[in-house]
Formats: structure tokens, sequence, C-alpha cells
């Protein structure tokens, strides 16, 4: 005959003697695993439901637990026909909170706790990264965790901190199905209805987030002496023919699949009434590429001046799905450009050093 099997005792004894809120506590930390680091569940709306809980919760709860594992201290009933009514309605020693002050504070450790676990990584070799701050944040409250539950077992049991779990459901049970007045049970459902309604809307707020601004980086970089890429030392003095190199990035932020094409012209200006005139113009190169959503592109454009003269501008005109007949810096979706100054190769130029403009 076969005998029932208590499934409780199947699990290790201090599995079996960690607190319920600990457990449930673990278990979520556990679930925030799973949803952010397995392909698939990871772009889900859960994974931003769960994360941000995570963050906002757990960390804080756990350290909370390993502070105060005492329940709140009960207080005295007076008796007013004694003496010592005053001392005696104090209440008895203790360092316990109660369950709105650990909530609270929880939520006030869990923002405090998670930048300084991340100020901690940014001097790690892993730096700032989804993965070191989740397995960071999952150690920690594990950790925490842990330490709660053994000072927890190490108090006497009417003293120990638990969660009123079944207190509190027949409580809500008797409040929602059981209501003393039709007034109760009118506000009963319109207490339920608030709570779906805000339900759904934070997870529409988190399934759906609003879409930011939608613009494309368009810039010129050079090569310093260690061969980084920089945002100085621009060529700026040629001679008619020399070829000097920089390099055209182009960075999609536009929320979906672009064309680019990329202008790049050598002109002669002058200033007039505020207006810049071109005298003279010297088309140089044409680039064209497609990008997705947050891709860059980048490339190598050697500048050859065909003209000679004082304060060229070298002129880059980006533009989305075409480029016009006619070129220009007005009617381009963005432009940078570099004043150079081309010699004919016995002159020696003014030493001016050239610059972008945004």
């Amino acid at each position: 005959m076969a005998r029932d099997v208590d499934l409780p005792l199947l699990l290790p004894r201090q599995v079996r003697s960690l607190p319920a809120d600990l457990a449930a506590l673990c278990l979520f930390v556990f679930l925030t695993l799973v949803v952010v680091l397995i392909p698939g569940l990871n772009t889900t709306p859960l994974r931003p439901a769960v994360g941000l809980v995570f963050v906002l919760f757990p960390p804080g709860y756990a350290f909370i637990a390993a502070l105060f594992p005492e329940d709140t201290p009960a207080e005295s009933i007076a008796d007013e026909s004694s003496p010592d009514s005053e001392d005696s309605r104090l209440p008895r020693p203790g360092t316990g909170i109660d369950g709105l002050e650990r909530v609270a504070l929880s939520f006030g450790t869990s923002i405090a706790i998670v930048p300084l676990i991340g100020l901690v990584l940014n001097f790690t070799p892993w730096g700032i990264r989804l993965v070191p701050v989740l397995l960071s944040l999952s150690a920690f409250t594990l950790c925490m965790t842990a330490i709660g539950a053994v000072r927890r077992n190490q108090l006497p049991t009417e003293e120990r901190f638990s969660v009123p779990y079944r207190s509190w459901f027949g409580r809500a049970r008797g409040e929602l199905f059981e209501p003393d007045t039709r007034a109760d049970a009118v506000l009963n459902v319109v207490l339920v209805l608030s709570i779906l309604l805000a339900t759904a809307s934070v997870t529409y707020a988190v399934a759906v987030p609003k879409q930011g601004e939608s613009f494309s980086e368009f810039y010129l970089l050079t090569k310093n002496d260690d061969g980084k890429l920089v945002a100085d030392n621009y060529p700026a003095n040629f001679t008619r023919g020399e070829s000097k190199p920089v390099i055209v990035g182009i960075e999609n932020h536009e929320h979906d699949r672009e064309r680019y094409s990329v202008v790049v012209l050598l002109q002669n200006v002058t200033m007039e009434n505020n207006s810049t005139v071109v005298n003279d113009q010297q088309p140089l190169q044409r680039y064209r590429t497609t990008l997705g959503q947050n891709k860059t592109w980048q490339t190598t454009h050697k500048i050859t001046p065909g003209m000679t003269g004082e304060r060229l501008r070298v002129l880059y005109l980006l533009y989305k799905d075409g480029v016009p007949q006619n070129p220009t810096a007005n009617n381009a979706y963005r432009e940078v450009h570099l004043w150079v100054n081309v010699t004919a190769g016995n002159e020696t130029a003014p030493a001016k050093r050239g610059a972008p403009s945004p």
C-alpha cells in the first residue's frame, strides 16, 4: 500500500525553515534571472515589468530583513487600577518594525543600494552593464536574505517577524465577498475596478513605451597619434592636389531603417549682407548607405582640393531618401564643414586651424 508523501519534507531542512516572505523573495530573484537572461522571454513586456519591481523592492526588503529580524513589540495592557499604569502602557523593549515601515524602508533602501552597487561596478573590469548589474543585485539580495533567515531563526518563535498572509487573505475575502452593507459592496467593486485599471495602465506604459525624439547624428572626426578618433586637429592647410583624410560618420536614431546620402563639395564663398554667397564650387565625393535603428556608419574621406584660395569651405551635406538636383546647405538634412587654405604649391598658407561647424 502506497504511503502519502509530504512533499515539503523532501526539501533540505534549511529550505524548509526559510520564512515564507524570504522564500518568496528568492523565487522572485530567480524569476527575474530567467526573464532577463533567457532568449525569447527577454524580448517580451514581462522583462521590463519584472525588472522594474526587482530594482525597486527586493534588495531593500532583504537588507531590512537582515537588519530587523524581530516582529513589532507588543504593548502591554494597562491596568487602570494599578498605580504603575503609566509605565505598563510603554512597549516592551525591542527593535522590530511593523509591516508598513518595513515596506517603506524597503523601497527607500533599494533606491539607495542599486546606485551604490552600480558605482562599485563602475570601477571593475565588468562596468555598468546589464548582466553584471543583474548578477550583483541578485547576489546581494540572496546574501541579505540568508542573513535575515539566520537571524530570525535565532530568535524565539513569538519574537520573529512573519507576514500574516492567512489573516490578510481571510480579512480581504470577508470584506470583498461578505460586505456588511450595500454601500460596502459598491465600494468593493469600485476598488477592484480601480486596481485592475491601474494595473492595466502600468502594463501598457511598460509594454508600449513612448517613442523618443527621432534624429540622425552627422559628424567629422580625425585620428590622433594613438589612433583614436577625436573631434580635433582637422586638416586646414593644403597644397592643390594634396590629400588629407577625415572620418565621416552617421548614427541613425530615427526609430526606423533609413537611406542616407552624403555629398561633399569644395566651395569658394564670401559673406554679403550676413548671408553666404557661393562664388565657385567643385564636387569632391558622394556616398550612399542604409542604416538600421541605432546603427553607425563611418568612412574615411580623403580631401583633395582642386582649386586654390584662402578660407575655402569643404561642405558635407547629409540627405535622407535621395539628393536634390542642386544640393546646398539650405536643403540638406544635416551639414558640417571645414575651412581650409589651399595654395598652388610654392605659397605658404597662413597657419589657421579648421573646425567643423555643427
